[in-house]
């Protein structure tokens, strides 16, 4: 019985370990190479785009003018409310029209005694021109009356001017608004002395509609560009070449485009840079003078752009920029790029890639150059096990 027992475990093992090196043998002959990594790739084409420069900037007042007296004198009211806005001509502040009341009341009463005087004296002259003729009286006495009605004349005209000095001195103890805008805060409160041509204004008036916005341009981007232009790789003639997009501090988008005004000619030898000048329209009063902004210059239009996604670039152990192509063989390649910017979630390639390379997007992080994959063209939207 037990003899029986071990020639059936005998059997089993060699039964089990049959079964094992059948199963061996059947895995060789089905074996056979990997499957290819698929990967996704997007063909590269020419393409138009609008080329924008962004430039950092402050906004600045279309006019600023700061109130100053023009005569010295004792603050008596102040007419405005701080922050408000007033029209060109509106009075702002009073002095004191006391002194130069009494100024214009002395130059009226000196004109009016030498008008007074003319009248006699143009009549002894008369007198005197008609009795020279028939000798009756000496030259020398009507010489003497014509120095004295010229004398008078001159009396009246000097009077004349000082009257009107007087009344213009007198206009200016009520301080006016130069121009209309905003003001700001007062410099000064009631009962405070202020003298002519004074250092410190008594407020600033800034007009906000429409506004400024000067942002600095490189030397170094200005030539660039007019190299492209001369190559003719840009446009200039492109639509709204001159309407300027604006980003205000916080990210959002202005919601009115400007108007390129000039670009200045003097360049700033600390920063290498020039000024550039933008007019934007400002109703509602967001822009404020001194804001930091960033401005969207357009520089024209690339008929013949080479745009690749970001995420197909990665960079090489020195840092350069390279991705991966598939070549018509199906294989593998890796191609340094030299870019130009960022535009919008692409770059813009300058030299590494040409019209019908197919850029892999996804799965680059499966393959390496030289290897055999399959290519597919790229969805958006689409998401691979590596991303």
């Amino acid at each position: 019985m037990k003899r029986n027992n071990k020639v059936r475990l005998v059997i089993a093992a060699v039964i089990f370990f049959m079964g094992l090196l059948l199963s061996g043998c059947g895995d060789q002959k089905t074996g056979g190479p990997p499957p290819m990594s698929e990967v996704a790739v997007v063909t590269i084409q020419p393409q138009p785009v609008v080329m924008t420069t962004e430039l950092p900037g402050r906004t600045a007042p279309f006019l600023a003018a700061e109130v100053r007296p023009q005569v010295s004198g004792i603050i008596q009211k102040r007419l405005f409310t701080e922050g408000s806005y007033v029209q060109a001509g509106q009075a702002l502040f009073q002095i004191d029209p006391a002194l130069y009341q009494a100024a214009l009341e002395n130059a009226d009463a000196s004109l009016a005694r030498f008008e007074a005087q003319l009248t006699t004296i143009q009549l002894k002259a008369g007198r005197l021109r008609e009795l020279l003729a028939e000798r009756a009286v000496s030259q020398q006495d009507y010489d003497d009356a014509s120095a004295a009605l010229k004398q008078v004349q001159a009396d009246i005209q000097y009077a004349t001017a000082s009257r009107q000095t007087a009344r213009i001195n007198l206009k200016y103890t009520t301080i006016s608004a130069p121009i209309s805008g905003r003001i700001g805060r007062s410099g000064v409160t009631e009962g405070a002395l202020v003298t002519a041509g004074q250092p410190t204004a008594l407020a600033t008036i800034q007009q906000l509609d429409p506004i400024y916005v000067d942002v600095a341009q490189s030397t170094a981007d200005i030539l660039r560009l007019r190299r492209l232009l001369q190559e003719g790789q840009l446009d200039p003639n492109g639509k709204n070449q001159q309407k300027v997009r604006l980003l205000l501090d916080d990210g959002t988008e202005y919601p009115i485009k400007g108007n390129l005004q000039f670009r200045d000619v003097t360049v700033d030898p600390t920063t290498g840079s020039v000024i550039v000048r933008i007019v934007f329209s400002n109703p509602k009063g967001i822009l404020l003078p001194g804001m930091f902004v960033r401005a969207l210059v357009q520089d024209g239009i690339n008929k013949q752009a080479l745009l690749v996604p970001q995420q197909a670039v990665s960079r090489d152990p020195k840092g350069n920029p390279v991705t991966l192509v598939v070549d018509e063989a199906g294989k593998v390649l890796q191609r340094p790029l030299t870019i130009d910017r960022a535009i919008g979630d692409a770059w813009l390639v300058a030299s590494g890639l040409g019209e019908g390379d197919r850029v892999i997007v996804e799965g680059m992080l499966r393959v390496k150059p030289g290897m055999s994959v399959k290519a597919v063209p790229f969805e958006k939207g689409e998401k691979t096990a590596e991303q």
